[in-house]
């Protein structure tokens, strides 16, 4: 049977509680070096100043075209790359300013799923010994323990522990080497998830259960999620907040269902103009973008959109916008939110007496 995706979630009661990740300005370049001694001659700005917070048991959609950065944001603040500056506190602690020891340590409180559930496992371990690796690695409780928690994790995401804990990644279908995947992640007993395009390589059916699954596993191990992806229908379905990214930039955050119904960003409203409606006497206006998505070698000056946005001003190609608040928890790097820049609305001519 056919699992369906969950509806949209609630939005979730503000706290004072501090935040869990706050990411300040982080910048990620890649250089490129040419020559016999591999001088650099540029840089790939692939995140570019971006900043956001993530509370505790709570999703925030990660969302753009390919190629926004958006993995890097997700790499770069669990360290798997390191950073060009900025910073990124987790519980309190400045990740990247840890040593190799403490690192370690907050390692089984961070964990990824990655995109790819063929590359992502080790085909010469079974899949005992892969869930098994991180609490090993650890030293988390006894070999009988850490046996006991491997059968119940793949019980608890859909595997059947007594006749596949001795197989290997090549006999799973996908579906069933992204649950292995997530229980790899819990096996640790992590705080925080980075899902990496976690479905995106996925039958649509089988999206809908494993964001089903994630959502359950939210709820049950207190976990706080980075969804990354491309499919603003499968964000919608997960996620308290989403924000926005192109081309290294965040251009917009909100409540996911505010961000749904009231897009401010002409980029935002383009992506989710291409998102299918399920009923087909819908139709709605498809916003066609114009030019090619610019190099992150040599990005646009002011906002980076402006090449190709259908509403582009003067201003735009100036200084990148600051964050304009539209309501509580609504914000938009665009000049359209600028009274001193956004286009005057016409005054209704005066109705005689």
């Amino acid at each position: 049977m056919t699992e369906t995706a969950p509806a949209p979630r609630a939005p979730k009661s503000a706290t004072s509680v501090a935040p869990l990740l706050e990411v300040k300005n982080l910048v990620k370049h890649f250089p490129i070096k040419k020559g016999v001694f591999h001088r650099t001659v540029a840089q790939v700005q692939a995140v570019d100043g971006v900043s956001f917070t993530l509370n505790r048991r709570e999703t925030l959609g990660l969302v753009g075209e390919s190629g926004c950065g958006k993995t890097t944001v997700g790499r770069t603040l669990l360290r798997l790359l390191e950073p060009t500056s900025g910073s990124v506190i987790f519980d309190g602690q400045d990740v990247f300013e840890m040593g190799r020891l403490e690192l370690r340590q907050l390692r089984r409180r961070m964990q990824i799923i990655f995109q790819d559930p063929y590359g992502s496992l080790n085909p010469r371990m079974t899949v005992g010994a892969i869930i098994g690796e991180g609490p090993l690695i650890h030293q988390m409780g006894t070999k009988a323990e850490r046996r006991e928690r491997v059968e119940y994790l793949m019980s608890r995401v859909g595997l059947d522990p007594v006749n596949q804990i001795n197989r290997y990644p090549h006999e799973f279908s996908g579906g069933q080497r992204q649950r292995i995947g997530i229980a790899r992640a819990l096996s640790v007993n992590p705080d925080f998830i980075v899902c990496d395009e976690a479905v995106s390589a996925l039958d649509v059916s089988i999206q809908a259960q494993i964001i089903n699954l994630l959502i359950e596993l939210q709820d049950e191990f207190d976990l706080s999620y980075l969804f990354i992806a491309h499919d603003l229908a499968v964000v919608e379905h997960i996620s308290d907040r989403v924000a926005v990214m192109y081309l290294g930039k965040i251009v917009e955050e909100a409540p996911a269902r505010e961000l749904y119904t009231n897009p401010r960003h002409p980029y935002t409203e383009a992506l989710l103009s291409a998102v299918p409606e399920p009923d087909p006497t819908l139709r709605k206006k498809r916003i066609l973008l114009t030019g090619d998505v610019p190099t992150p070698i040599n990005p646009p000056s002011g906002c980076r959109f402006h090449t190709r946005c259908p509403k582009v001003m003067d201003v735009c190609s100036t200084v990148f916008p600051k964050a304009f608040p539209i309501s509580p928890g609504h914000r938009s790097h665009c000049y359209l939110e600028d009274p001193e820049h956004a286009p005057k609305k016409p005054t209704p001519p005066a109705t005689s007496t």
